[in-house]
């Protein structure tokens, strides 16, 4: 059977609590990331054998030919500023108290789009920005590890 054919057993509707048994994981790529920007407070890239393209946060494969991803490289903690913008508004579209500074830094073929410290004024786009981690007793293996990006001095 398909995945666009149905079970005629198949219930027609679920009553009560869908029993979940499953959990998100960051995947093999995903782990592998964090965990080096939790225990090691570095930014790791993976380049395409094939392509010469290094994708950060690092993937399994290449998008663009399919390669197996298996060359991996600390890209440093400092990127270049390629756009940022102020939000006012949250996920919920409600208002800020303060805007927030965000912007997509650049390494690699990649990026990371997080939160800049910075007088939104000074900022050019081009400009190296380095990352502000939090200390190693704090990180948990997330984003959130990065606690902003800042202009480099």
């Amino acid at each position: 059977m398909t995945l666009l054919e149905r079970d005629p057993q198949a219930p027609a509707a679920w009553r009560g609590n869908l029993p979940v048994t499953s959990r998100y994981t960051y995947g093999i790529a995903g782990e592998k990331f964090f965990r080096a920007l939790k225990d090691e407070g570095k930014i790791m890239g993976a380049e395409c054998p094939t392509c010469g393209i290094t994708y950060v946060p690092a993937r399994a494969f290449c998008e663009r030919c399919l390669s197996e991803l298996t060359e991996w490289t600390d890209v440093g903690l400092v990127g270049e500023l390629h756009t940022f913008t102020l939000v006012f508004v949250d996920y919920d579209g409600r208002p800020l108290y303060e805007p927030e500074l965000v912007g997509f830094v650049s390494f690699g073929d990649g990026g990371i789009v997080h939160k800049l410290e910075a007088d939104p004024d000074t900022l050019e786009i081009g400009m190296k920005m380095e990352a502000v981690l939090k200390p190693k007793t704090k990180r948990t293996g997330s984003i959130l590890d990065i606690q902003h990006f800042k202009p480099v001095k």
